[in-house]
């Protein structure tokens, strides 16, 4: 067939995104970077899992992340050629692949999955795994957003732009999951930020002007975290989740038959840890989303186990754990009554308690000096990390890390005598 006549696909798209308005796709790669499978997985996984449950709106995407991030960082890339800094065609491509690609590797409700069904392989590992095989079918046009990634390219400033305190990636799921939870307090002024970024001496830094914008994002991370990433009961709704999966992977190497999509099921039988994660695993967990994990949840609210049975049911009902965060532990003499509430409700082992009675700890910190500090350049040309630069008396409080105990337990066992 004579394709001489045809035209060349247009890959100069615009997307209409809720949140910036249109968004440009700036490269042929970066469209067929989005075309591919992997990439269009990340439309069926929520980019804050069960939240939806305590903040009806947040049933975005990770597909919807990913191309904020994109977004932002083709500013960012506009910002700093402004103001005289180089930036090849080549390294703008690997740039906005990296970032566009950088929550490849998210499972469905990733956080529950890593705990329980892939345990010890992080969404990080994965995503590695995920470019190096994209790598391979584009003939090695992701050499440059693979070396950004893993932090080895020798411009040292496009990593920081992709992984650092103050990144395209807070800055885009800030300011996202502000919008969609409708938790005004993550507001950030990205674009303020961005149009005050520079480099100085291989470092990202922010003009002495953005000071008040760089405060005000940290401020409003530490806000988003107890708010919505760590809110309570979104805690009792993943930490639920983990319980189900755990339940299920229990019953699982024990043989017992479980209702599972294939590639779910496939890891639902196998221990499978990084050394073991090779092509046909990848291949496997690229077809998971949200959809595999819920559906089986739906049906193993009848399954005859009672313990994994009771379990779904709660979380499909929304009858969710009662969570209580603490600075100190509870104590011990209520857990062992709330235990032995649960032993004697449900007829369980002392084991099996633990599935209606436990504790975890969630942590919580806004800066971590010293680890890729924000730095801020001074008008006399000083660079000062912005701890020092600010004076903010709060700030040092956000460097300091928070750690709450939780007290988790069946809501039920309150009324059981």
């Amino acid at each position: 067939m004579n394709t001489k006549n045809f035209p060349t696909l247009n890959k100069k798209k615009i997307i209409n995104d809720p949140v910036y308005g249109f968004i440009s796709i700036p490269s042929d790669l970066i469209y067929d970077l989005i075309q591919h499978p992997y990439f269009q997985r990340l439309r069926n996984i929520k980019q804050l899992g069960l939240t939806y449950l305590v903040y009806p709106g947040a049933i975005h995407s990770r597909f919807h992340h990913a191309l904020g991030a994109l977004h932002l960082m083709c500013l960012a890339i506009e910002t700093l050629r402004n103001k005289g800094h180089v930036i090849t065609e080549e390294e703008e491509r690997g740039v906005t692949a990296a970032i566009l690609l950088h929550d490849i590797g998210h499972g469905p409700y990733s956080h529950a999955l890593e705990h329980t069904i892939v345990e010890g392989v992080s969404h990080e590992d994965i995503s590695i795994m995920l470019m190096d095989e994209l790598n391979k079918e584009f003939k090695g046009q992701l050499d440059i957003a693979i070396q950004i990634f893993k932090k080895e390219y020798p411009k040292k400033f496009l990593s920081q732009l992709v992984s650092g305190q103050l990144d395209i990636d807070r800055m885009d799921y800030l300011n996202r999951d502000s919008f969609f939870t409708g938790v005004s307090e993550g507001v950030i002024s990205f674009d303020r930020i961005i149009k005050m970024l520079d480099v100085v001496n291989d470092e990202l830094v922010v003009e002495e002007k953005g000071i008040y914008s760089v405060e005000k994002f940290l401020i409003a991370r530490r806000l988003m975290y107890w708010q919505v990433y760590l809110h309570k009961t979104v805690l009792a709704a993943e930490l639920l989740l983990v319980k189900i999966l755990e339940r299920a992977r229990e019953l699982a190497l024990q043989g017992t038959e479980l209702f599972a999509t294939p590639d779910f099921k496939y890891f639902l039988y196998q221990n499978i840890s990084t050394g073991d994660f090779r092509l046909e695993n990848l291949n496997r967990f690229s077809t998971l989303d949200d959809f595999d994990i819920y559906t089986s949840v739906k049906v193993w609210a009848n399954h005859e186990d009672k313990i994994l049975a009771i379990l779904c049911s709660k979380l499909l009902n929304r009858n969710l754990y009662q969570v209580e965060l603490s600075s100190i532990p509870p104590p011990v003499e209520l857990v062992e009554q709330l235990a032995t509430k649960a032993k004697k409700k449900y007829k369980l082992t002392d084991e099996e308690t633990t599935y209606f009675v436990f504790m975890e700890t969630v942590q919580n910190n806004a800066y971590k000096p010293g680890d890729g500090n924000i730095n801020i350049l001074k008008k006399n040309g000083i660079i000062e990390d912005i701890a020092a630069a600010s004076d903010n008396s709060n700030l040092e409080a956000l460097g300091k890390t928070v750690e709450k105990f939780i007290l988790c337990y069946d809501k039920d066992l309150k009324l059981f005598a």
